[in-house]
C-alpha cells in the first residue's frame, strides 16, 4: 500500500475527477457531504472553507493503491477501513471528506478528497505529511497483512517515460553491473557500455569522495535517488566485498593447486612421505586433544 498527496486550492477539478463516470468510479463513503451530485458536493467542501479564509491550499487529494496480488480480498468495506484507519494516524479527522473506488487501473486504489478546513475551522497540519503517510502505509501494510512489494518489482517498464524511464534504465544497468564489479574502474567501464557516466562528488577540496551519481541522455540521477542501495557507500562496500570475495577464491584455488604439486613432488622423491605425514598429522592432532581437555579440566594434582 503506497500514497500520493496533492495538496490544491480548488476542490472542483478534483471532485470532477474523482466522479469521472470513465474511471468507472464507485462513491464508497463520506462525511459531511451533500451527495446529490458534483456539484452540490463542490458548495459543502467550499462552504467549509469559508470558516478559515487564512488557508490558500483547504484541498487533500490523496490515492490509496494497492499491489494487484491483493486484489481478491480488497472488498469495498475493506478499503474504507484501511482509507478511515490512515486519515486518523494522519490527524485528518472532524472534517469533511469523500471516499471513491476507481476500476481504470489494474491494481486496486481508491481516492480520498479531504477538507483541510475540518468543522472548527481549524486547519488540519501538512507538517511532514509526506513523511509520516510513508510510515503509517508501512505500518498498516503490515497490520492488514497486504503484500509488501520488493524494490521496483511492480514498475510498469511499458509506461516509463522522459525522465523516469532512464532512472530505471540507470537503475537495471547497476543491478546487473555491481555485483559482477570488484573496484570501481570497472563498474565506470560497464556502464560506459550502457550510455552512463559516472560523477563522484567531493569534499571540499580534498581527494575524498561523498557522493556519487549516474548521468545519461542529457538527464543525471544521485545514486541514492535511483535506488537507496545504490549511495556511493553502499556500492563502495559491495564493491569491497566482491573483491575481497574473488580474492579468498583465488587464494584458496592457487593454494590448493600449490598443495597438489608439492605432494605429487613429494611422492616421486619419497614413497614413505604419505605415510609420514599421516602420523605426523595424527601426533599434532593427539597433542592439540591433550591441551583442550588440559584447559577444560586443570591440571592433575
Amino acid at each position: 500500500m503506497i500514497a500520493k498527496i496533492v495538496k490544491g486550492k480548488s476542490f472542483r477539478g478534483v471532485v470532477n475527477y474523482v466522479l469521472d463516470k470513465k474511471k468507472g468510479t464507485e462513491p464508497l463513503h463520506a462525511e459531511g457531504l451533500r451527495l446529490k451530485e458534483a456539484e452540490s458536493i463542490i458548495k459543502s467542501f467550499n462552504s467549509q472553507v469559508e470558516l478559515n479564509k487564512r488557508i490558500t491550499k483547504p484541498v487533500y487529494h490523496i490515492s490509496l493503491d494497492f499491489s494487484v496480488k491483493d486484489k481478491a480480498r480488497l472488498t469495498n468495506d475493506l478499503m474504507v477501513e484501511i482509507a478511515q484507519t490512515y486519515m486518523a494516524k494522519m490527524n485528518m479527522e472532524q472534517t469533511q471528506y469523500l471516499i471513491a473506488r476507481h476500476y481504470d487501473k489494474e491494481h486496486p486504489h481508491i481516492h480520498l478528497i479531504i477538507n483541510r478546513v475540518d468543522f472548527n475551522g481549524k486547519t488540519i497540519s501538512d507538517k511532514n505529511d509526506r513523511i509520516r503517510s510513508e510510515g503509517i502505509c508501512k505500518k498498516l501494510t503490515r497490520e492488514y497483512q497486504l503484500y509488501f512489494a520488493k524494490g521496483k518489482e511492480q514498475v510498469k517498464i511499458h509506461r516509463l517515460k522522459g525522465a523516469d524511464k532512464t532512472k530505471y534504465e540507470i537503475y537495471e544497468a547497476l543491478k546487473q553491473s555491481i555485483p559482477r564489479c570488484k573496484n570501481w574502474k570497472e563498474l565506470e567501464h560497464r556502464l560506459s557500455e550502457k550510455g552512463i557516466t559516472i560523477h563522484y562528488k567531493y569534499k571540499g577540496q580534498t581527494d575524498e569522495v561523498q557522493g556519487v551519481s549516474f548521468r545519461k541522455d542529457e538527464l543525471s540521477f544521485n545514486g541514492s535517488k535511483v535506488d537507496r542501495q545504490f549511495s556511493y557507500s553502499k556500492i563502495n562496500y559491495q564493491l569491497y566485498c566482491n573483491a575481497h570475495k574473488a580474492s579468498q577464491s583465488f587464494s584458496e584455488k592457487l593454494d590448493s593447486k600449490t598443495f597438489s604439486a608439492l605432494r605429487i613432488g613429494a611422492e616421486l622423491l619419497n614413497p614413505d612421505y604419505l605415510h609420514s605425514s599421516h602420523e605426523q598429522q595424527n601426533k599434532i592432532k593427539k597433542q592439540n586433544r591433550f591441551k583442550n581437555k588440559k584447559r577444560r579440566f586443570g591440571p592433575r594434582l
